[in-house]
């Protein structure tokens, strides 16, 4: 099926190609979403006549996302999630979590603008890109965490695995110092003995 673009579409063209997709994406995403119409010679022959509009429109549009892309880039956004003592999330973390998160800090982010390639399934540092605009896409990073002082600790570089390992590590350095100072205490005890029977047999 044949379309033409009213915008630009990553992977498909830009503003004004004609360009084959599969009927399918064309009447879920394209159409409905206004972003192309059927390449009909009525519908070309309109957007040649609509041309300079659009592409002035596009191009205000542009310059707002990319104010906003330069306020809310390399932000990092708190999600507060149940955990297991491994980290792992009962769940995982959504697009609509990360516009929900983004929007109270006072970023208005539609949830279908944000796209997390990789499923946020433990607790730590995540990455996600927001698309703004066509043409402009930044990332975010969404703190994932049991509670706002881990959240803390995670954005200071530290992973929740790490601060488990290091209290575990520490533990168990106690526990062996405890065994070298028993162990010692009564190598102690049985040098007593030996040293005494060694003066013995010197005699």
């Amino acid at each position: 099926m044949q379309v033409i673009l009213l915008e630009r579409v990553a992977k498909l063209g830009q503003m004004g190609d004609v360009v084959d997709v599969k009927p399918g994406f064309a009447r879920n995403f394209l159409l409905p979403q206004g972003k192309a119409k059927t390449a009909s010679e009525a519908n070309i022959a309109a957007f040649e006549s609509q041309k300079a509009q659009l592409e002035a429109r596009n191009l205000e549009t542009k310059k707002e996302a990319a104010a906003l892309g330069d306020k809310l880039a390399g932000q990092q956004f708190v999600v507060i999630r149940s955990a297991s003592d491994g980290g792992n999330l009962y769940g995982s973390v959504s697009n609509r979590d990360a516009s929900e998160v983004a929007t109270a800090e006072g970023f208005t982010i539609d949830r279908k603008q944000v796209i997390i390639r990789d499923p946020i399934k433990t607790l730590g540092l995540h990455l996600a890109e927001v698309h703004l605009h066509p043409e402009v896409m930044v990332t975010i990073t969404l703190n994932v965490a049991r509670s706002k002082e881990e959240a803390e600790l995670q954005a200071s570089g530290k992973s929740i695995q790490e601060l488990a390992a290091e209290e575990e590590a520490a533990a168990e350095y106690e526990i062996s110092e405890l065994f070298d100072d028993i162990g010692g205490a009564a190598n102690d005890d049985d040098d007593a003995p030996v040293s005494a029977a060694s003066d013995a047999e010197t005699n």
